[in-house]
């Protein structure tokens, strides 16, 4: 099985090659993994991505918090509709700049816009 910073690399890099107007976006975020009592914490910089295990990081702009078993489907078989799935169900939860958040959810937004009209024709 895959370490789970080979699992967040892999969710990084699907998560970009789906929507590559973020590939290059610098940002640095903590990502909480929550499971069975467990809190693991991760500082992850993209581009890159350069991810590490942290208590806790004081550069992070946004953390981004999930339950580890979500984690583990999304990042091996998610796409980026799975993610807004996660995020609407409460699955995914963000805080922290609210700004970046807006920026994310608005790339995202005209990625969705552009796939929904490459259906149409």
């Amino acid at each position: 099985m895959a370490s789970t910073q080979d699992l967040i690399k892999t969710a990084i890099e699907r998560f970009q090659e789906e929507v590559p107007a973020l590939a290059q976006l610098k940002l640095v975020f903590e990502l909480e993994l929550r499971g069975r009592g467990d809190v693991q914490m991760f500082r992850v910089e993209v581009p890159g991505p350069k991810i590490s295990k942290a208590a806790s990081t004081e550069d992070a702009r946004v953390t981004v918090a999930i339950p580890r078993s979500d984690f583990n489907t999304l990042a091996t078989e998610g796409h980026v509709r799975d993610y807004i799935e996660a995020v609407e169900n409460g699955h995914i939860r963000a805080s922290g700049d609210s700004n970046i958040q807006k920026l994310i959810a608005q790339v995202v937004q005209r990625h969705e816009q552009r796939v929904r009209t490459k259906k149409v024709h």
